[in-house]
């Protein structure tokens, strides 16, 4: 059987090239049909790809850290056999023509009951979250996972210094048995995740059936008393030496953990180079202006109280409130749910959109990202809440997919969460406006002629100048803000 080389497919949402963040596998390993071989990043997803054909890995064709275009050799397998329905499309390595042929079917997809329930009634993560379509789900029943070190790609790796074993800590937890060979990590996030809080990956017991290790396990592993239990649990050594007494006067030096000025040089690679060329392009290419207004938000605050009390499992608080409103307000002022049809730099129409896809600035270990929530006009207060709740968890562990990131046409940003009043957003291009919240803090404030105390937030908004103009901008906000302050207005618009 020939030697086949396995191009980086097609990974959709017009994206043409990949980073390579972690190779699975090693020269010299075997690889079974559908077992992911590589975690690559790309500028909206991280994904690990899936093989189509099983064999033995004869070459890696890219370091950790190298930037790859799609349809170019990615790995080479000898004595390969493929999967049954035309899976096995990766080219051999002395076939002509575009190494591209064969792989434009390829498309990224979330995988359908990723999550499998517990005891506990919660759920856990099943597989990559994410996987190729044509490809399968499969992790290759027990295939050896290897970290190959940059300018190593051809030679098999040895373990990383995160994963080394090292003297029993306090901040680990035992496992309960052995650990045989090097832990099962999917997500090079967990790795992460583990080396920034000083956790060995050997020493954490999987909580999966399928003894993967997760986020949760290391959250677990680092929470507070976990250590405690750790050595309390761990056995101890026969003899020991006793402690060397402090000299009288003195106290032990306290451990500085503070982060320390260092130089530092971070290539703006994936999300980051995504992000990076976005908001360049933001500046560069919408004239933008921002206007903003200070809304009494106690009744909005009230009627959050009274909806937890009404419904409390339907958690709905005062982001998905706020995404109420602003639905309701690009549906009274449509021009603001647009983006700018550009050609070769210049702007030759202005598009709306009959469907309001609602993003939202949220924190994931990759930095700053917007999911989106898409045909948000069509859901109600609770749909909402549900849909920003779990898209904000997937944007926390990482799992966000490339059409949960894209396809926005208009941005809240809740700045709030980071103590601030207020804010000048830059515009999520090539959507035309963005929508920001201040903190909601005690202010005096006049009501009926009387100074009192009320919940008072900033509202500030930043629009493309070029579809609209002042008038209907400063409407949209005044909108908002009345709805703000008196929700019940919101049931004329419903």
């Amino acid at each position: 059987m020939s030697e086949q080389v396995f191009m980086l497919p097609d990974l959709g949402e017009g994206l043409t090239e990949a980073e390579v963040v972690e190779w699975l596998v090693a020269v010299g390993d075997e690889v079974t049909i559908d077992q992911n071989v590589v975690t690559v990043e790309t500028a909206k997803a991280t994904v690990e790809v899936p093989i189509p054909f099983a064999g033995t890995v004869s070459a890696l064709h890219g370091e950790v850290g190298q930037v790859m275009e799609v349809g170019r050799p990615l790995i080479s397998v000898g004595g390969a056999t493929g999967a049954s329905g035309g899976a096995s499309t990766g080219a051999t390595s002395d076939a002509g023509g575009d190494p591209r042929a064969g792989h434009d079917q390829y498309r990224t997809e979330e995988r359908a009951g990723s999550t499998v329930p517990t005891e506990g009634g919660e759920t856990t993560d099943e597989g990559s979250g994410a996987v190729l379509i044509g490809f399968g789900t499969g992790h290759g029943g027990g295939a050896r996972r290897r970290r190959v070190a940059r300018g190593a790609a051809s030679q098999p790796a040895a373990r990383p210094a995160t994963e080394q074993p090292s003297e029993p800590s306090t901040t680990q937890s035992a496992p309960a048995q052995p650990t045989l060979g090097a832990p099962k990590v999917i997500s090079p996030l967990v790795r992460r995740l583990a080396a920034e809080k000083g956790l060995d990956l050997t020493g954490i017991t999987p909580s999966a059936p399928d003894g993967v290790i997760r986020r949760a396990d290391v959250e677990a592993a680092a929470a507070p008393g976990a250590a405690a239990a750790a050595q309390a649990t761990a056995p101890q050594p026969a003899t020991s030496s006793p402690t060397a007494p402090t000299a009288p006067g003195r106290e032990a030096a306290p451990v500085d953990d503070a982060p320390r000025l260092s130089d530092e040089r971070t290539p703006l690679t994936g999300l980051m180079r995504m992000m990076s060329e976005r908001l360049t392009a933001s500046r560069s290419e919408i004239p933008d202006a921002t206007t903003w207004v200070d809304a009494d938000a106690t009744e909005l605050l009230r009627t959050k109280d009274a909806l937890k009390a009404a419904r409390p499992e339907a958690g709905i608080g005062v982001l998905p409130l706020v995404a109420r409103i602003v639905v309701a307000g690009l549906h009274r002022f449509p021009a603001l749910n647009a983006s700018v049809e550009m050609v070769d730099g210049t702007a030759v129409a202005v598009q709306r959109h009959a469907r309001v896809n609602l993003g939202f600035a949220a924190q994931s270990p990759r930095g700053l990202v917007v999911p989106v929530v898409h045909d948000a006009q069509d859901m109600s207060t609770a749909e909402l809440a549900a849909a920003l709740r779990e898209l904000t968890g997937l944007a926390r562990e990482g799992r966000l997919t490339p059409a949960q990131l894209t396809g926005g046409t208009f941005t809240l940003n809740n700045y709030g969460v980071f103590g601030v009043d207020g804010s000048t957003p830059i515009i999520n291009h090539p959507e035309a406006a963005m929508l920001g919240v201040g903190r909601i803090i005690d202010r005096p404030w006049a009501v009926d002629g009387e100074l009192a105390v009320r919940k008072v937030a900033q509202l500030g908004f930043t629009f493309d100048h070029r579809v609209c103009d002042g008038g209907t901008a400063g409407g949209f906000l005044r909108f908002v803000a009345d709805c703000v302050e008196n929700p019940a207005v919101l049931l004329s618009e419903l």
